[in-house]
């Protein structure tokens, strides 16, 4: 019954007002049902600037036939450059999206599939410094120039949303280029930055963000960017990826994917929705493996920072066992950042529930810091499977207090007062628009965590989780 009722209403009434009531009055242009002008991109899928490696942006534009594919140009220091490289450097110096930006190009000049473009359109590839009043600004004039504008530009707008016209939030009018009297309105309130953003670039629905939906989708796949932390299978294959920092990073044994998550909660997508992400190291090492790199320094990995043993002694010390340690790589543990070095002196190195035996406070003890526990909650899932240690306060008044313990990005969270299911993503607690989405997306019922209210309240508000196109 209670999957029943989820299933009918999980959209918080002002969430449902923003998407529901602002839908444009020129809707009969809407060729796919699911375009919704107040939310065109996520935030995180323009500021994600990892999205693709250089060489994949190379294979796309190869793939694509145009004219880009074997364009190149000289930067301001008179360097010659390949499309390929001006996208993949100005998306990686600018923090923008390299799928952004080829969207962009397409999107204004058409330069990713025209095989012969005009000199205009490699001059003006982004439409950077060309109103639509006429008259475009020779100071921006070049290809070099125009992706690293716009990407200048998008990057501006999403960090100082206060100085530009259209905002997230606020609802506007937008009328057709070809509606000289304005008689056709169509009512957009953008939820996030990237979405004001579109408008403040192009401020027109069908006559421009329109197009870049749809482009978006035909190159991209799905508008859902899973959070860090969620586990993805593609449809019939065996595969399992773990998405962390824009990235899918792959699993190359069992132990790695099972001694860290839980593989219930393995989401199977679809193969064009896992080809959207660029594809990070490989991880294949079990939590808390102890690696020996070639200059002979040996590190202990707990989830995603490697510890370096200070020495023979410490290693002895700790009790570490001498025949658990792997051979490994430099190019192996690059992905891990550099953790408190272990010494002699160093306690619950892999993480440790300790309890104040004087007032019963339970803590998550890891580098020298005291996390509380708030809620017994994430001692029955978090931590379900760590015992619990009895400890003189004075030794805890020695670990330097932190925030208290949270859950993970991926998370789904509800409370027994609220329908309304939650999905925790960049430390921020998402909406599901409904059932049938929560459903389509690939996650399960039974993976619901029922949380107290106090605990849902600590996660500020984020977007919604709306739109899927599998």
């Amino acid at each position: 019954m209670m999957n029943l009722f989820l299933k009918k209403f999980i959209l918080p009434p002002l969430i449902v007002c923003l998407f529901f009531c602002a839908f444009p009055a020129e809707a009969t242009e809407v060729e796919d049902a699911d375009f919704n002008p107040s939310y065109i991109i996520s935030d995180d899928q323009v500021l994600n600037y990892q999205s693709m490696s250089l060489e994949q942006i190379k294979i796309f534009l190869n793939n694509k036939g145009g004219y880009l594919a074997n364009y190149s140009c000289a930067n301001p220091d008179g360097k010659l450059m390949t499309a390929a490289e001006i996208i993949y450097d100005r998306a990686t110096t600018n923090q923008i999206s390299p799928k952004f930006l080829i969207v962009l190009l397409q999107k204004e000049q058409g330069l990713i599939e025209d095989k012969n473009p005009k000199q205009s359109k490699l001059d003006w590839a982004t439409g950077y410094g060309c109103p639509d009043s006429g008259g475009c600004n020779a100071r921006w004039q070049g290809f070099w120039k125009q992706v690293n504008s716009a990407s200048l530009q998008f990057r501006d707008y999403i960090d100082n949303p206060q100085l530009y016209t259209y905002k997230a939030g606020q609802t506007y009018t937008f009328y057709s280029l070809n509606d000289v009297n304005k008689t056709n309105g169509a009512l957009v309130t953008p939820v996030n930055r990237a979405t004001a953003a579109l408008y403040n670039y192009t401020p027109h629905v069908f006559n421009g963000n329109y197009n870049f939906y749809k482009l978006w989708k035909k190159y991209f796949g799905s508008f859902v960017d899973y959070p860090d932390g969620s586990l993805l299978q593609a449809s019939g294959e065996p595969g399992i990826w773990l998405i962390q920092n824009g990235m899918k990073r792959p699993f190359t044994s069992k132990g790695a994917l099972t001694s860290r998550f839980d593989i219930k909660k393995v989401i199977v997508v679809s193969k064009d929705i896992l080809d959207n992400y660029g594809t990070g190291d490989s991880i294949k090492f079990p939590q808390y493996s102890l690696v020996k790199t070639p200059d002979k320094k040996i590190y202990l990995l707990v989830d995603d920072k490697k510890r370096l043993i200070a020495d023979t002694k410490t290693f002895k010390k700790i009790g570490f066992n001498p025949e658990e340690v792997i051979e490994g790589g430099v190019d192996d543990l690059k992905s891990y950042a550099d953790g408190q070095i272990i010494t002699a002196t160093s306690t619950a190195v892999t993480g440790e529930l300790m309890q104040n035996k004087k007032t019963g406070g339970v803590y998550w003890v890891y580098e020298n810091k005291k996390a509380p526990i708030i809620d017994r909650i994430f001692l029955t899932t978090k931590f379900k499977n760590k015992k619990i240690k009895a400890t003189d306060p004075k030794l805890l008044d020695g670990y330097e207090t932190t925030s208290p313990v949270l859950f993970e990005n991926g998370e789904l969270l509800k409370t027994s007062i609220d329908p309304g299911v939650y999905l925790i993503a960049n430390g921020e607690k998402r909406a599901f628009t409904s059932g049938e989405l929560f459903e389509k997306l690939g996650y399960k019922w039974e993976n619901i965590v029922t949380v107290s209210a106090k605990i849902l309240y600590l996660y500020p508000l984020g977007q919604p989780v709306i739109g899927i196109n599998q």
